[in-house]
């Protein structure tokens, strides 16, 4: 029996280690599915409910596994929704491999049905490297060329095949004239930078007396590096979102996140600092660090396109983090520095977590959005993988979840995109099939999508040799954080044809498929819903009715700031009351060291 393209395109998969493809089919990729059937399933093609799931899931599995992640959608509308995951992949760096079809080449170029230019529609998602393979001898280079760009760059990539192509027999390249044969072998590198520019970099560092440090997802390799540069410096250490499982947040040095969604200890100490070192971070919001030219800084990053831009670094140091921080480190005069800025970082990150405390005690209608999260954090298993989507319920993920040695978490950072956190889930589900997932997503997310992937996650839970897979949708009707934005930044009232959200029975919705499904409606029935997911013997749904008038305050805002927002909800807000008197409770808590208010 003759190989055919097909066929040999899902043996070089095989040949590379990959083990999943998350698609969707469509007649624009039958010859790989006819190939899929030959080959026995393998590697395991992995049905969503969408192709952008598909792009999601191989995104997710990519964050967690450190793999190359793999979907594959026929021509025209299949890879037109690829597109959103594929993006998703480029802003955060991950390495995705989108397999895609298109059209046979006799029709090419006759606006035949499904017929889209993909090489154009891909060049710019996939703009470290795109091919359409016309003839068998293109591969495997093509395909190899895809896959170890993907991992270099840390990028997503694409391979478009005609659909008449992936049935031809397969012809191995040889080394004829105008022939390009290929390898499998990926080594692995390291990057250092010169030691010339480690030593100057240590000079800046020793010269300062009070040290921020910046982690992101490119610390993720090095915590033993972090925590020993940090110790040695007497720094504190913020965590962009990317990078909030990069460092435990049982350090007492240890602010939490940065940014709008950050931490009050995270804000003063870029503010207050005299050195910044940004170790694997790209983290764009300025205004969150030090002020221009404030602090003399450092940048640690592996990417040479990346450095240099969010501040005036006086040193780039480009290499791998791990590797940079073992030459920097020895360089570095724990011995001379004192202690006071080191113990100023601990009372203020001891200080807020009262205050995070306090916050999500405070009473609300019907529940407090910040307890379901606060209550979730104490019951979360060693070896969770946590995904959250983009919206309120971020916030609440990015103050209130204390991530541990072993944890692993990850969000939509640069696109923050909705609609990521149960595809990321199920995606991580395959890439750690032991592991429990627990999927952080409000009302507007699972409405766009997440709904429609729990039928995902009912159909292949019983491959998972733990299937625990928990969804907690904060239900508030409400699409909060664009309703919050409004009224912060646009000092306008909710406009409630956009805003309103139907209530929907998330849990009601999950038993259907047979999964646990729990509809939490009471304060005091928040830490029994979240046990029930945890201990559920498959996925669960928890849904908690929350209250959207309570605000997700900046960690900068000021009593100026929050009577601006109390001024433009006046103007006419159709909950205008309880909000202010929600928001200012919150900010209160900053104000009341010791006191526990639940009125």
């Amino acid at each position: 029996m003759s190989v055919t393209v097909a066929d040999h395109i899902l043996q070089r998969l095989r040949e590379w280690g990959v083990e999943h493809v998350f698609g969707y089919p469509g007649d624009g990729i039958n010859g790989l599915l006819a190939a899929w059937g030959r080959a026995e399933d393998r590697p395991r093609f992995i049905q969503s409910r969408h192709e952008e799931m598909s792009a999601f899931q191989a995104v997710g599995y990519a964050k967690f596994s450190g793999r190359l992640g793999v979907c594959a959608a026929t021509s025209g509308p299949g890879a037109i929704h690829l597109l959103n995951g594929l993006y998703d992949a480029k802003l955060d760096h991950v390495p995705v491999l989108a397999v895609v079809g298109q059209t046979h080449r006799s029709a090419m170029g006759g606006s035949y049905q499904q017929e889209v230019d993909l090489h154009t529609l891909f060049k710019d998602v996939a703009s470290d490297f795109v091919e359409t393979v016309t003839v068998p001898e293109q591969l495997p280079n093509v395909l190899d060329r895809a896959i170890r760009t993907a991992y270099a760059r840390r990028a997503p990539t694409a391979v478009i095949i005609p659909g008449d192509v992936q049935e031809l027999d397969y012809a191995a390249p040889t080394h004829e004239f105008k022939m390009v044969p290929s390898s499998l072998d990926r080594s692995g590198w390291t990057a250092v930078p010169s030691a010339e520019s480690v030593e100057r970099a240590a000079e800046i560092l020793n010269a300062g007396d009070k040290v921020a440090i910046l982690v992101g997802q490119g610390a993720a390799g090095a915590p033993a590096e972090v925590e020993r540069i940090a110790e040695a410096l007497g720094a504190g250490v913020a965590k962009a979102l990317l990078g909030k499982d990069a460092l435990s947040d049982e350090l007492p040095y240890v602010t939490g996140a940065i940014g709008l969604l950050g931490t009050r200890p995270s804000y003063e100490l870029m503010r207050d600092c005299d050195t910044l070192l940004t170790i694997g971070s790209s983290f764009p919001y300025s205004q969150f660090l030090p002020d221009f030219g404030k602090a003399r800084a450092v940048q640690i990053d592996i990417d040479p396109h990346m450095v240099g831009m969010r501040y005036p670094y006086e040193v780039n140091l480009v290499g791998d983090a791990r590797a940079t921080l073992e030459r920097l480190i020895p360089l570095i005069r724990a011995e001379e520095r004192g202690r006071e800025w080191y113990d100023e970082v601990c009372a203020n990150v001891a200080r807020w977590r009262e205050v995070m405390a306090r916050r999500a005690e405070l009473s609300a209608h019907p529940i407090n959005p910040e307890y379901v999260a606060h209550a979730l954090d104490p019951l979360l298993p060693g070896n969770a993988i946590i995904s959250s989507d983009s919206g309120s319920a971020a916030n609440w993920y990015a103050r209130h979840l204390t991530m541990r040695e072993g944890m692993r978490a990850s969000l939509s950072g640069t696109l923050a995109t909705m609609g990521c956190g149960v595809p990321y889930a199920i995606g991580a589900k395959f890439a750690h099939p032991n592991r429990p997932a627990i999927a952080l997503v409000g009302d507007g997310a699972m409405q766009m999508n997440g709904l429609a992937e729990l039928i995902t996650a009912a159909k292949y839970k019983d491959r998972w040799e733990d299937p625990r897979l928990v969804v907690g949708v904060w239900n508030n009707h409400d699409l909060n954080q664009v309703t919050w934005e409004l009224r912060a930044m646009g000092g306008e009232p909710s406009f409630l044809p956009s805003q309103e959200l139907p209530d929907v029975q998330y849990g009601a919705f999950a038993r259907s498929l047979g999964l646990t499904g729990v509809r939490v409606e009471k304060p005091e029935d928040v830490e029994a819903g979240w046990r029930a997911g945890l201990e559920a013997d498959g996925p669960a749904v928890i849904e908690f009715l929350t209250d959207p008038a309570v605000p997700p305050i900046p960690p900068h805002a000021t009593w100026e700031q929050m009577e601006s927002t109390a001024a433009s909800i006046l103007k006419g807000d159709p909950d205008r009351g309880s909000m202010i008197k929600q928001g200012f409770k919150a900010k209160m808590q900053e104000f009341l060291p010791g006191h526990r208010d639940k009125s």
